[in-house]
């Protein structure tokens, strides 16, 4: 039986599902968009395929410097750590397995856009870039999905009616009210002999 209030009608979970979904493809393009912009440079480095070799580099450049590139790589994939369990419309979904699935699904996205980015002119494949985007969408999923699963799945306790025990013994059924059949009494076998002794 599906429970009926505030974000527990098939009805609105489905629309929360579609939302969740559209702004989930919008932020793609934004970010597809955003990272196969040609770019114009005097000289472009080879592919960084090297574990934390650009982060190394990005850090001696110093703090501002540091925290502009480093946020460059986290913030773009960050908000998938929403947007792709809000587009699963669960809310009994495990913990872990909602996170594998989102570092996973997110993973496999970062991977090829940094392939596919890797021919776009002044655009070069660095696997530091994948390890940032996957680590924002790490840090939001933590920080967010848990509390408003949980929120949410308190609210619609709260709202889904109790009904009664009675109330199940009362229902018609669509075809009617079955009818009931009056209970006959039975005479004793002996009185129904012909020559039965009184």
């Amino acid at each position: 039986m599906q429970r009926h209030g505030s974000g527990g009608t098939p009805a609105l979970r489905h629309r929360y599902r579609v939302a969740g979904c559209v702004l989930l493809a919008a932020h793609l393009v934004v970010v597809g968009w955003l990272a196969m912009r040609p770019l114009t440079a005097p000289w472009v480095s080879a592919a960084h395929l090297e574990p934390f070799a650009t982060l190394r580099a990005d850090l001696a450049l110093g703090p501002w410097d540091a925290t502009r590139a480093i946020g460059a790589g986290v913030l773009p994939f960050a908000p998938l750590g929403v947007l792709l369990p809000w587009a699963g419309g669960r809310l009994d979904a495990s913990p872990l397995g909602s996170l594998a699935r989102t570092v996973f699904t997110s993973a496999m996205l970062s991977l090829v856009l940094q392939v596919v980015r890797g021919g776009v002119v002044g655009q070069v494949l660095d696997l530091d870039a994948l390890l940032l985007n996957v680590s924002g969408v790490t840090v939001t999923h933590l920080a967010v999905v848990p509390a408003a699963r949980a929120r949410l799945r308190r609210r619609a306790g709260r709202t889904a009616p109790v009904r009664p025990s009675s109330a199940r013994r009362d229902e018609v059924s669509p075809q009617g009210q079955t009818p009931t059949i009056p209970r006959v009494g039975v005479a004793p076998w002996s009185d129904a002999l012909p020559g039965a002794r009184s």
